[in-house]
């Protein structure tokens, strides 16, 4: 039945992208996302027994993602929910121009190639490419990144399926980042954020692949997850690389053949990435953005400029001051926008979600205390990661916007968390359950052998046995 849906749902979709949309626009955008959806969908059912579900979880936040992209294409509001789309749409138009001869932007090519300028070159080069194919086409290059966020779903699944070994979790964990609104958002559009959010969990993904067996293919795709996350946010590289720098030496097996094989796997990281010259890129960007008056700049930019700025008085250009933000900073992180706070449709329309988000946080960290205490070693890369950047987004924020934006690329890991926490405390109200059937079973029984004094003189017996005996099954 589900998948009747969701059938139904692709079919509207397209009618909608037919009939609403341009032909030179919707026609294309749509044939490129139905080819590439069904790579994906052949990729993700290969590796895994589970591929009804699997299917089921991409397709339902492929709609979603699809049908917001093409609402706010349609009535025009992307400068509403993103205004970058408009600025990648215009500077890869620009790449694309110069490659051909036909015009230069001296001050894109300026900025394109010199590493202090700090811009997220990726996603130029990407819009570039996707233009020089296909033609200028925004849905087309959105449609992309739709795609990409909906592939996200089946990745968290099988990072959360290799680190706790529970289908539950996994399951749980896809769903989330499938229909959860923020995701959506920021994923369907021609943004950075969704791209950023799958090159994570790959990484996160790969890490653990190669923590038990060794492969090219995982190499591979370790190596192009790490350029990829360079590319578009450099200082989340630096986080990224450190957890998958001390998952490797941490490992999860002290055999001599384990530690042998993350010793030749970091080799090969390291050595490819310095080919690449992504040590250059990364030191020019560290020495230049890596100090707190920069962060300060930053962060007081962010905090004027917009309507929701936050603790505008703080300096962090001093490491008093700067450990002196980060609580303030955390809490917004994880808890802004906050409802009563709502001056505007914007964050209006964020509230329900927002609401749903603090229900979920108690199982977060009991997610969280149960994974330290049992997966700690399996777990590693994704903690440490999740940590670094919740400490510098802490620090670096000061915009209410903005920390509701990129808390998604903490939240994707959360929710593995927030699954496990809940399965903990189903198997917790499971025990007691249990306990309790028991206890009254016990009392069942010593009453059955307990006869009143009328009982004895007339020479009857006590409670009769039951004719069909309670069973209790438990599911494992």
């Amino acid at each position: 039945m589900l998948n009747r849906f969701l059938l139904l749902g692709c079919l509207l979709l397209v009618a909608l992208g037919i009939f609403a949309i341009p032909t030179a626009e919707g026609v294309p955008a749509l044939l490129f996302t139905g080819v590439l959806s069904l790579v994906a969908v052949l990729i993700f059912r290969k590796f895994t027994p589970e591929k009804e579900f699997i299917t089921t979880v991409f397709l339902t936040g492929l709609i979603l993602r699809m049908g917001f992209g093409m609402m706010i294409h349609i009535f025009e509001l992307r400068p509403f929910f993103g205004g970058d789309s408009l600025a990648y749409d215009a500077r890869g138009w620009a790449l694309v121009e110069s490659w051909l001869g036909i015009s230069s932007d001296p001050y894109l090519m300026m900025t394109m190639a010199n590493p202090e300028g700090g811009a997220g070159y990726g996603m130029y080069y990407l819009t570039a490419v996707l233009y020089v194919v296909f033609g200028r086409n925004i849905l087309l290059a959105q449609s992309f990144c739709a795609v990409i966020g909906a592939a996200t779903a089946p990745m968290i699944y099988f990072c959360a399926k290799r680190i706790f070994g529970n289908f539950k979790v996994a399951r749980f964990s896809a769903l989330s980042i499938a229909i959860f609104p923020s995701f959506i958002i920021w994923s369907g559009q021609l943004l950075k954020d969704g791209l950023i959010i799958f090159l994570l969990v790959a990484a996160m993904t790969m890490v653990l692949q190669l923590q038990q067996r060794f492969s090219y293919a995982a190499v591979a795709f370790l190596i192009f997850s790490l350029i990829g996350i360079l590319s578009l946010r450099f200082y989340v590289f630096y986080m990224v690389f450190v957890a998958v720098v001390g998952s490797f030496v941490i490992g999860t097996s002290a055999s001599n053949k384990s530690i042998g094989r993350r010793a030749a796997i970091l080799c090969v990281v390291g050595f490819a990435l310095m080919y690449l010259g992504v040590g250059r890129t990364a030191d020019v960007e560290l020495r230049v953005f890596g100090n707190l008056d920069r962060i300060q700049s930053s962060r007081s930019d962010l905090s004027r400029v917009a309507e929701t700025g936050f603790n505008e008085e703080t300096d962090v250009s001093t490491t008093e001051g700067a450990l002196t933000a980060i609580p303030t900073g955390f809490m917004y992180l994880m808890l802004a926008p906050f409802p009563w706070a709502a001056s505007n449709l914007r964050q209006a329309i964020t509230i329900p979600e927002v609401l749903a988000w603090w229900a979920m946080l108690p199982f977060a960290v009991m997610g969280l205390i149960y994974t330290v205490k049992n997966k700690l070693r399996s777990a590693f890369p994704v903690l440490i990661f999740s940590l670094l950047l919740t400490v510098a987004y802490s620090l670096l924020q000061g915009n209410v916007g903005t920390a509701y934006r990129q808390r998604t690329q903490i939240q994707v890991f959360l929710f593995m968390m927030i699954g496990v926490g809940w399965t903990v405390y189903r198997e917790k109200k499971e025990n007691m359950r249990l306990r309790r059937s028991a206890a009254q079973r016990h009392i069942d029984e010593q009453l059955r052998g307990y006869r009143s004094p009328k009982q004895v003189a007339d020479n009857t017996p006590g409670i009769p046995e039951p004719k069909m005996p309670e069973m209790i099954e438990r599911q494992s």
